[in-house]
């Protein structure tokens, strides 16, 4: 009977491991998918940032042109 007991203690806590092992699971994929997300959006800013030394040397020039147009030779 103690056997038995007991193999049902074993049984019930390895159905409990199982279900939190799911669980963590789970939540693995979701922050692995945050994850992949996230690295989505920095590559994204990476290549953003690759255009602003051209933004500014193209701002540069055009202020440039401005102020010749302007000011008296």
């Amino acid at each position: 009977m103690d056997k038995t007991v007991d193999i049902l203690k074993v049984e019930a806590e390895i159905a409990k491991l199982m279900t939190e092992s799911a669980k963590l699971t789970a939540e693995a994929t979701k922050l692995n998918a945050e994850t992949v997300k996230m690295n989505a959006e920095a590559a994204k800013l990476q290549r953003e940032t690759r255009w602003y030394p051209v933004i500014w040397a193209t701002a540069f020039a055009g202020t440039a042109l401005a102020l010749a147009r302007i000011l008296p030779h």
